[in-house]
């Protein structure tokens, strides 16, 4: 079963051209894993475990009450001797606050949770997309936050407990991270108290998937309620423009500074600025490099999502008593490049960094790198010790890992 196929009732080509970021969809645990569906991710007593035993810090944890953000001074403090810090969660005023009505939002999960961290891996995977993951524990019939929308995709699993979703059309299709709903917060208000598209109540196992922009609001039903939201932070042609004006910055033309004296604030005078200004972009643009456009895209995302993690000292372990049949794979979730340059040199290009290998060494690069399990005497290297030594930086440059090891 697939991350996607988990969250998601219909196969993926249907989802993504029927459903994907245009309608909401939801899928009951039937049709998915089950009512259980989403207990091995994070349940209650996983929830106790993190809020009591894991030394969890802000922002990794947030407290809402009646659509308020609480301070964290009121559920953090120091950490006791030998833990130097004052922002560690304190597990007794957590639960008073809880008990007295506050949603907690355990906020960062796929980077602090083993299961989340693996699903938030695989479902990325499959999307080509970061993605985020949160666990929101709401009190027996309680609303945490006001009818709002997201900046970004959502898949809701409902975990335990129920919840009733009302969820409205957008009042703002498509909105962009700085499009948040506050600056509409009265279309918002207004929009909530019409009819709405969606007035359902997840049961455990269910999932509901909300392109960004949807309304929604949701409220806990009988006792209290579990779930997780992860969020899918997309790409847009916005995106694109951004990067193209930021690359048109190398145009003379475009950076011709405005006539002596221009009235800025006379439209009549902007005016001929104006179109000389669009026809230089129009110009620029119907030249706009690709491969430019692709680099500057490739240095936005790719840092959005890390690769799996590694066993440090496993790894050095692994690397240092290396043999001809030990078998390497790549990193999962690794994203890389691998391009030629000059001196007889192979670029490798992975997030935050480049490598430089000898062009002899680019089909071996390439073959670690490819999604199968190679053994180092296997690697297509004329000499075994080159083998060992390119399969050892590999390991200890953390972009390949043992095989099997996940």
């Amino acid at each position: 079963m697939t991350a996607l196929s988990r969250v998601v009732a219909l196969d993926g080509d249907t989802f993504a051209g029927a459903v994907w970021g245009r309608e909401p969809l939801l899928s009951r645990a039937a049709d998915l894993g089950g009512p259980g569906g989403f207990t091995g991710l994070l349940g209650p007593a996983d929830v106790d475990e993190l809020l009591s035993r894991r030394g969890l810090r802000t922002p990794f944890l947030r407290v809402a009450r009646q659509g308020e953000v609480l301070p964290a001074s009121r559920f953090t403090g120091g950490g006791g001797a030998g833990a130097e810090i004052t922002d560690q969660v304190r597990d007794e005023d957590v639960m008073r606050l809880y008990a007295d009505g506050a949603t907690l939002v355990l906020q960062g999960l796929h980077r602090l949770w083993p299961p989340l961290i693996a699903f938030a891996g695989e479902l990325g995977a499959e999307l080509n997309r970061p993605v985020q993951v949160n666990a929101y524990l709401t009190p027996p019939a309680s609303q945490g936050f006001h009818t709002h929308y997201d900046t970004h995709d959502v898949f809701v699993l409902q975990v335990d407990g129920v919840k009733r979703w009302c969820v409205h059309p957008p009042v703002l299709a498509d909105p962009l991270e700085k499009q948040p709903w506050g600056g509409r917060a009265d279309e918002v208000a207004a929009t909530a108290q019409g009819e709405p598209a969606l007035d359902v109540v997840l049961e455990p196992g269910d999932a509901l998937y909300l392109p960004r922009g949807w309304l929604h609001s949701a409220r806990a039903l009988g006792g209290r309620s579990l779930h997780l939201t992860a969020g899918i932070r997309g790409l847009t042609r916005y995106a694109l423009v951004e990067e193209l004006l930021t690359l048109a910055a190398a145009d003379p033309t475009l950076r011709t500074t405005l006539p002596y004296g221009l009235d800025v604030a006379d439209p009549d005078a902007i005016e001929p600025e104006l179109a000389a200004t669009v026809a230089a972009l129009r110009d620029w643009l119907s030249s706009a490099d690709p491969a430019a456009l692709a680099g500057r895209l490739r240095d936005r995302v790719w840092p959005a999502a890390r690769p799996a993690p590694i066993s440090p000292l496993a790894q050095l372990d692994f690397a240092d008593a290396l043999a001809g049949s030990d078998e390497i794979i790549v990193r999962p979730g690794l994203r890389w490049r691998l391009a030629s340059v000059p001196d007889d040199r192979v670029e490798l290009r992975v997030p935050g960094r480049e490598l430089t290998f000898p062009a002899s060494c680019e089909p071996a690069v390439r073959a670690a790198l490819d999604g199968t399990p190679h053994a180092v005497a296997g690697l297509p290297l004329r000499e075994a010790a080159d083998r060992l030594v390119l399969a050892r930086r590999l390991l200890k440059e953390a972009l390949v890992v043992p095989a099997g090891s996940g």
